[in-house]
């Protein structure tokens, strides 16, 4: 594990707020990164926006549509962590789709990646394992080692500004080798997601996971719920059988009562669309109203 991600575990349960990079704009990101740091986070989610987010809702989508619109590109992104390490070294991780990485120092990849070629696109977005055909299954020999090319460049790119891992949530587990391994390479860890449906594969997962595993509370993509009503103390026993790994849970909280209530069933909270959508509301000024939230959520979990 890195032992930046180890430390975000190691006092208790963690609170892990996700925010998409660039939205409003890489000044307010990185004044957020410091704000939720100072008001406990523990561990901080960058999204690297994409035009195609699978996973994400209509908040977090609209969040990704505002940060391209701005401009805001991969090397960008990488500038503004290296900024951050300067002042901060709280954990860090960032969260993305494939081509995003298989893009990244390649423009031929890039213009097709950004177009949703699907060529490059994984069918693993549509939550049916049995859809997921692979990434690259329609590739050439030399455009797998472009895109390959593209995922080196990009993992070594992380390591070299300071972050330490990655969450790609469109990769299945099965396809997971050929990033995993390089990101081990570099000192990152490539996170593992579970859901609901995963039944028989979690302890296959789990065994195989990396820095700590994303329980995804609901189906479906990211959002508030008003209830998770998802066993998440089972999907958690059954990660602890496999391996002594934390295990975070995501998707659906908003508010302190199910932050508590999904902590005391594991090692700690994901929360992203509630805060994306304060940042929405308020703009380049989120960052207190922001931190106030992360304050009262880390709060919800600290004695637990």
């Amino acid at each position: 594990m890195n032992d930046n991600v180890r430390r975000a575990f190691a006092n208790g349960k963690a609170f892990i707020p996700f925010v998409t990079a660039g939205d409003p704009d890489l000044e307010t990101t990185e004044r957020l990164v410091y704000a939720m740091e100072e008001a406990g986070a523990d561990l901080i989610e960058l999204g690297i926006p994409f035009s195609d987010p699978t996973a994400e809702g209509p908040v977090i989508q609209a969040a990704n549509e505002r940060a391209l619109s701005g401009g805001v590109t991969t090397d960008m992104i990488f500038d503004m962590v290296v900024r951050i390490r300067k002042k901060t070294d709280v954990p860090m991780v960032f969260m993305t789709y494939a081509n995003v990485v298989y893009a990244y120092g390649n423009e031929a990849v890039r213009a097709s990646a950004r177009k949703g070629d699907p060529a490059l696109l994984s069918k693993s977005g549509s939550g049916n394992d049995a859809e997921a055909s692979g990434v690259k299954a329609n590739l050439s020999a030399d455009d797998k080692k472009a895109v390959t090319g593209g995922t080196r460049r990009f993992m070594e790119k992380m390591r070299q500004v300071g972050m330490d891992g990655l969450i790609l949530p469109d990769v299945p587990f099965e396809e997971k080798g050929e990033f995993a391994g390089i990101a081990a390479e570099n000192g990152l860890d490539f996170i593992s997601l579970i859901a609901p449906t995963s039944h028989e594969r979690i302890a296959d997962i789990a065994k195989d996971a990396q820095g700590f595993v994303y329980c995804v509370s609901s189906l479906g993509v990211t959002g508030m719920r008003d209830t998770i009503t998802t066993d998440i103390g089972a999907m958690v026993r059954l990660v602890k059988e496999a391996q002594d790994i934390p295990a975070a849970v995501g998707f659906g909280i908003s508010n302190p009562a199910q932050a508590r209530k999904m902590a005391s069933q594991s090692d700690g909270v994901i929360v992203g669309s509630a805060i994306v959508r304060m940042i929405a509301e308020h703009g380049r000024d989120a960052a207190a109203p922001v931190a106030e939230y992360v304050r009262s959520m880390k709060d919800a979990v600290r004695d637990l």
